[in-house]
């Protein structure tokens, strides 16, 4: 320990005053980082350049790499009622997680690190080991417009479930999501934006990847193709803010993007593709979705629609234990408004309706949730706190219908 304290001060002696600290982006991947700290003037001094802004960033001065490290943990607390009574309390740290980004050579071979540590994050329950990498993928940006990208990482699916889990104005995510998003997966991914005319944007993502989720070391026969374009006829929003939740800008222009997602997976053999128990037998689905967001002067409205479909959705094994896949529709709708002072009230609808072929075995779930945010430093330092109403009914009347009460508290904190 006094050896690395020595070491720190001598970095701090031989560092210029206006060398020492240099603030990064507030967003951004690695590459904006990395062009930003191609920018920040070379010192005389060999001794590497510290960075405090979006976490603590290390940059020699012959600028062969840069690295940068992040973390943040959500601690949180809730209660569920039945009948005016509680039935269930939750008491956990629901993420903590490490980060590290940067390039190596030059800005043009980029790489991003995440790992988590707590038990629902690693999806323990599914997977039955401690799941703990979430991405490791490097980046090749061929140009401004075209980057290449090879490991594993978040698909190109429905916005929320590409925003972070520390950018959401909730809680967390909506029922939607947790059913029928495509989440991480390893393969081939390519991103490619263009200035179509004037303020006009559009963006193309695209993947091929195993489709049997993040960690797997053996797949069947089918890989998984999905595909994503992202629509934006106002404008590109300030700071990157069609991909974090709330208006925190205050966009002092309306802002709209408009995203389409189909991805489709052969054979997988879990039961929502890439996440989920894993299935008897493999099948193929489709999952469709599009959102909406629009932004502006502090108000913010989010819509999507995801549809999953499959031919043969319900598998069984000689014993007569069956696991299917779930096909239905999701629909989410939230409102918000954030106040000069950091306050914000968001409204949030959710539903899901399963088709026919799983009838037997999913309700009808409709949510009402109201939630209230305090940020102190963006999506980095906050409290939140919602209530949600839920109400469950079978069309077929095979199953139990009722509704309950949740309310949840949790303090995000990371750098």
């Amino acid at each position: 320990m006094i050896r690395w304290l020595v070491f720190l001060g001598i970095c701090a002696w031989h560092l210029p005053v206006s060398a020492q600290i240099y603030p990064v982006p507030i967003r951004g991947n690695a590459l904006d980082t990395a062009r930003y700290m191609e920018s920040i003037p070379q010192a005389f001094s060999e001794v590497p350049y510290f960075t405090f802004g979006q976490g603590i960033g290390i940059h020699p001065t012959d600028s062969s790499f840069s690295f940068n490290l992040r973390f943040r943990m959500q601690n949180r607390a809730g209660a569920l009622f039945n009948d005016e009574e509680i039935s269930e309390i939750e008491a956990r740290v629901r993420r903590l997680r490490l980060r590290f980004d940067g390039y190596v050579l030059n800005p043009k071979f980029s790489y991003v690190i995440q790992l988590s540590f707590t038990r629902g994050d690693m999806d323990w329950e599914n997977t039955e080991f401690p799941n703990i990498v979430r991405d490791a993928m490097f980046f090749y940006r061929v140009n401004d417009k075209l980057q290449l990208g090879f490991g594993q990482t978040k698909l190109p699916g429905n916005r929320q479930r590409v925003n972070s889990s520390g950018d959401l104005q909730f809680v967390d995510r909506s029922i939607v999501n947790a059913q029928l998003n495509i989440d991480r997966d390893f393969g081939f991914h390519l991103a490619y934006t263009e200035n179509v005319f004037k303020n006009f944007y559009a963006v193309f993502r695209s993947a091929i990847t195993s489709g049997e989720g993040r960690n797997i070391i053996s797949t069947s026969d089918g890989l998984a193709y999905t595909g994503r374009v992202e629509l934006l006829p106002l404008g590109l929003f300030e700071k990157f803010g069609d991909y974090f939740e709330g208006d925190l800008i205050r966009e002092q222009t309306p802002k709209l993007s408009a995203g389409f997602t189909y991805s489709r997976n052969d054979q997988t053999l879990r039961t929502g593709g890439q996440i989920g128990q894993a299935l008897f037998e493999p099948r193929s689905m489709i999952t469709l979705s599009t959102d909406w967001l629009v932004k502006y002067r502090g108000f913010a409205l989010a819509i999507e629609w995801m549809y999953r479909e499959s031919d043969d959705p319900v598998t069984q094994n000689i014993l007569g234990d069956v696991r299917y896949i779930y096909t239905g529709l999701g629909q989410n709708y939230q409102a918000s408004y954030i106040w000069p002072n950091n306050y914000e009230v968001a409204l949030r609808y959710s539903s899901m309706n399963p088709t026919d072929q799983i009838s037997q075995f999913e309700t009808d779930i409709h949510q009402y949730t109201i939630g209230l945010s305090k940020y102190l430093k963006g999506h980095r330092l906050k409290l939140q706190t919602d209530v949600t109403y839920e109400n469950r009914f079978s069309p077929t009347a095979l199953l139990p219908a009722g509704s309950f009460w949740m309310w949840r508290i949790q303090v995000e904190v990371g750098i």
